[in-house]
């Protein structure tokens, strides 16, 4: 769950960064000097990538398709909301992990040891 977590985190910021060029550098320079920068694609990218965290770690953490898991991918369109929206998801997350601690520390590759 933890490394859900992470990449959840590492993706939201990159999003959100890619998102803030795109908004304040990309989009003037093309509109005033019509020079093209390659920020939209690489957002664009990312953003799937983006997409598929949020939806392993909703998937991970068990919650509601809508609201929560619709606003957290939606997040990553608006600039700066995917910066909060990370901060309220990990504590979300956390929450989470500290309910079902069991669920907290296996990887998704190995299985709970059995109760005897």
């Amino acid at each position: 769950m933890s490394g859900a977590l992470t990449r959840y985190r590492v993706m939201a910021y990159v999003v959100g960064v890619l998102l803030l060029l795109l908004v304040f550098v990309h989009i003037p320079l093309r509109i005033v000097w019509d020079i093209h920068t390659p920020v939209a694609v690489l957002h664009g990218w990312m953003f799937m990538i983006y997409l598929i965290t949020v939806l392993d770690l909703a998937l991970r953490c068990k919650w509601n398709v809508f609201p929560r898991t619709v606003l957290v991918m939606l997040a990553g369109t608006i600039p700066f909301f995917s910066f909060y929206a990370e901060h309220k998801a990990t504590g979300w997350a956390k929450e989470h992990m500290a309910a079902h601690p069991e669920k907290a520390t296996v990887s998704s590759g190995e299985s709970a040891p059995a109760d005897n």
